[in-house]
């Protein structure tokens, strides 16, 4: 079973088939806005700006699931990403990413690396393969520009 066969809604309420994304990479990056790591929406939107005319897609994941530090509503969210982070990537509605109710999406990189792979804070980042499969998992402290991840990311882009 790849990504693909997972959907989500998109923080605008529309519907978002990850089957949509297929033949793209995806970043996928569970994000939160009084984070520390916040910061990091900066980063998502240079890749998004470097690598989104090749194909990749940056897709963030607003969660109140690490010490309820996304208490917005979507609209909220959507409003502070753009005003404070110029963030133009999309974003889906806010999810449960840990846990037995996590999003499936989540439940499916858990099944697929381990328990392990699951975040462990705000802001850990799954590349999507073209095909669906996952292809990296870097934890919030390694910041989207590191050349681990765009080095990742060249590779997907093929």
């Amino acid at each position: 079973m790849p990504a693909h066969d997972f959907n989500f809604t998109t923080i605008d309420g529309k519907p978002l088939e990850m089957k949509s994304l297929a033949g793209h990479p995806v970043l996928l990056v569970n994000v939160a806005s009084y984070c520390g790591f916040t910061p990091q929406y900066t980063d998502l939107q240079k890749l998004h700006d470097t690598y989104g005319p090749r194909g990749l897609v940056v897709l963030g994941v607003p969660s109140n699931d690490f010490g309820a530090q996304e208490p917005r509503t979507e609209p909220e969210i959507a409003k502070f990403c753009e005003s404070m982070y110029g963030v133009t990537f999309p974003l889906t509605a806010k999810q449960k990413v840990i846990g037995s109710d996590a999003h499936a999406l989540y439940q499916w990189i858990a099944t697929e690396a381990g328990e392990g792979a699951a975040p462990k804070w705000n802001f850990h980042k799954y590349l999507i393969g073209k095909d669906g499969s996952l292809l990296g998992a870097w934890p919030s402290r390694v910041r989207p520009g590191a050349s681990e991840i765009t080095s990742a990311i060249e590779s997907a882009l093929g």
